[in-house]
Parts: C-alpha cells; structure tokens; sequence
C-alpha cells in the first residue's frame, strides 16, 4: 500500500534511496514510483510512493499502491526473448534460423539473411519502420515489417543498433505461428500465469481492463514540466487502445512485485516455486553476452547484449553506458530497462532482484541521471559498495 507508514518504514531502512525517489518528485522528473526488492529469495522492499495517476486525468488523482499495475515499456522484452527460449527448447526452432523459414513472406527486400538471434540481439538492420499508432491491427503491423527493407548498407550481424520496437513485432509473430496462439495469449499462458504474475499482461482484453479500474496506473511525461505546472500527457501505451493492443517490446503491464518474479526465476535457473519456465542450459544462454564489444548506432555507446537481455555493460563507461545498474552493480547483473521509466534485473552476485518504475518520463539526460542515481543509492543501503 501507500500509506504513512509503509512510506516511513522504506525511508529508514533505505535512507539514500528514498531521499534520491523524493528528490525527483519534488524537481517534477516523476510523480511516484513502485519498487520490490528481494535478497537470496526473500522480498526485502515492496514499496509504492506518490501517484499512480495525475489529477489532471478526467478520473482524478490515484495514489500508487504497490498492486497498481504501471507501464513497462522495454522492461517487457525479456518476456518475448523467454517465450522464443521455451519454443527452442521444445524443437520448435533455432536460435540460427532465418527468420523467412518461420515467417516466408518477411525474406523481402534484403532481409532473408536475418536469423532468429540477429532480432534478439538488435543486429537485424530494420530499426525504425512506421507501424501506425495503438490502433494499427497486429496483421498490418506485420504485413508492413515484411515489406520493409534493411537499412542502407546494413549487413545483419556486422553492424548493431537497438531496435525499440520492430524486431520484436516479428519475434512475437513468431511466437505466434509457431504456438497457434497469439502472442498476449502464449505469454500470459506459459509465462506470467505459472510464475504467479497474475496481474502481468501485454495486450489486455477490454473487460479485464474494466475490472481493474482503479488499480491502472498511467505513466506520464514530464518531460516538459517545469514551475508552472502543466498538465502531464499520458503515455500513450497507458490509455485504453494502448492497453488492449498488443506490442511484445513495449507495452507490458504489471505490478513491480511481480516484474521481480520474473528475475527470481532467471536467477534460480530458470524454475520458481516449483514452476520450471526454462533449463537452466536455456538461462545461461540467455544472459550471456552474446554480442560483444560492438557500438550501438542507437544509443552511441558500445554495449554488449544478450538474447534480449542487457548485461551489466559499466565496464564500458560508468558515467555515459546508458540504462546501467548503478555504480555497485555486479558484472553479472543482467536485466533490461524501459524509456526514461523503469527497469528490471537480477544481480547474481549478490542475490539481488530488483523491479522498479518511476511514474514520469523526464526526458533521456535527467532519466539517466536519476536511475543511476537511485540505484547506486538503493545498493548503499543494503550494504553493497564496490571499491574500484
């Protein structure tokens, strides 16, 4: 809940981090936040602070509640790399399989050399394509993917750039074809369900949105905020049509307390209260780098990637690799982060999983300074400093 002494609770036991939380609400940069933390398995922080809505909206103001379901953004795509993991591992494909032997029509234009794992480590050469907005049906959003073609003098697996949103429609596709369901069903199904993410969805049917009302947060901009005060947009992934569409790199929904979950199982190899969502042989594969060293022509760092997971990439830069861990994350930290909003990841090393969503996308300079900033503080107070 939040409420005075849940909030009193999280400031004295994590000092730093809720200070850097409280900082940000009052210079504007968001307008609450939702944060579940567990050690070696055992929740340490479950916390929701400020709004999960702005008065601005038509419905008013909502306090954030730490079972408000609030946008993910990226931090959803690890979802679809699971899913492709689960289909591999029952024979369904290979992670070197041109995507055109699942999707025929998508090897056009220059595009029948991209396999499987070029789109889960951000290779493949087709980054920003016009889908349409929320509205745009999944079957058009595909026809026009397959139609598109590489980008000039992209040869897929020599040159790498994060593709927010393109890859992962395809992925989802493939998903798809290959279960007989369609994506929001396989994922909700074999993912969310069995680790007990019940509240998680991407792509949620109208009536299930009606019946959580009030519990729907919205995640607003305030990239634009200043003294004034003006009213803050919402994302439009957290309005209804945004909601219901389904957008396998985007638009997952769900508490933090239950984003963690998903972190729990990867760091136990893969099972969870007795649920086996992947081998262990299939999470070793999935967090490790398997693209290394190469420079990202769209965040302009050098990064290195995992199947659809961000590994700790500090060792490129503590001060400018963008959507990092903080300074006292381990190595083996893996996880993925959501525009200038969220992040979710596990931490190995010191049996740390984390989830947390900041309600305001700030804009990308101040959202990179607040989470490193937060983070580095929340590992403070646990007690985790590195010394190099």
């Amino acid at each position: 809940m939040n409420d005075f002494l849940q909030v009193a609770e999280f400031s004295d036991s994590f000092p730093h981090a809720s200070q850097a939380i409280f900082d940000g609400m009052r210079a504007g940069l968001h307008i609450g936040a939702q944060l579940a933390v567990s050690r070696l398995g055992e929740p340490v922080c479950d916390v929701a602070i400020g709004l999960a809505r702005p008065s601005s909206m038509e419905d008013g103001e909502r306090l954030m509640q730490t079972d408000t379901l609030m946008l993910w953004l990226s931090s959803g795509k690890p979802v679809t790399a699971i899913a492709i993991m689960q289909l591999i591992e029952r024979g369904f494909l290979q992670l070197d399989d041109p995507v055109g032997v699942h999707i025929p029509e998508f090897a056009a234009n220059g595009k029948q050399g991209v396999t499987i794992k070029h789109l889960l480590t951000h290779v493949g050469g087709f980054r920003f394509i016009d889908l349409g907005d929320a509205a745009t049906p999944w079957d058009e959003i595909i026809r026009r993917l397959c139609v598109a073609p590489l980008e000039r003098e992209w040869v897929p697996g020599k040159r790498a750039g994060y593709h927010p949103y393109t890859s992962w429609y395809v992925l989802g596709e493939v998903v798809a074809r290959l279960s007989g369901n369609s994506f929001s069903h396989y994922v909700r199904e074999q993912i969310f369900l069995p680790l007990g993410m019940v509240d998680c969805w991407i792509g949620m049917p109208e009536a299930v949105r009606e019946g959580y009302g009030s519990r729907l947060g919205i995640m607003a901009n305030t990239e634009a905020r200043g003294d004034a005060l003006p009213t803050l947009r919402p994302h439009p992934w957290s309005m209804p049509a945004g909601l219901s569409a389904c957008a396998p790199g985007g638009n997952a929904h769900g508490p933090m307390r239950q984003l963690v979950k998903l972190y729990e199982m990867l760091s136990a190899g893969g099972a969870l209260d007795g649920v086996q969502t992947l081998t262990p042989d299939s999470v070793a594969l999935l967090t490790a780098r398997s693209r290394v060293g190469m420079f990202d022509e769209t965040f302009r760092h050098t990064l290195d990637w995992g199947l659809g997971i961000i590994p700790n990439n500090r060792r490129y830069g503590i001060d400018t690799v963008p959507y990092g861990y903080g300074r006292h994350a381990s190595d083996s930290a893996f996880g993925h982060s959501g525009s200038q909003s969220s992040v979710g990841f596990a931490d190995p090393k010191h049996g740390l999983c984390i989830a947390l969503v900041l309600n305001g996308t700030c804009g990308e300079v101040r959202h990179q300074k607040r989470i490193k900033s937060l983070l580095t503080a929340l590992y403070e107070d646990l007690g985790i400093v590195r010394d190099d």
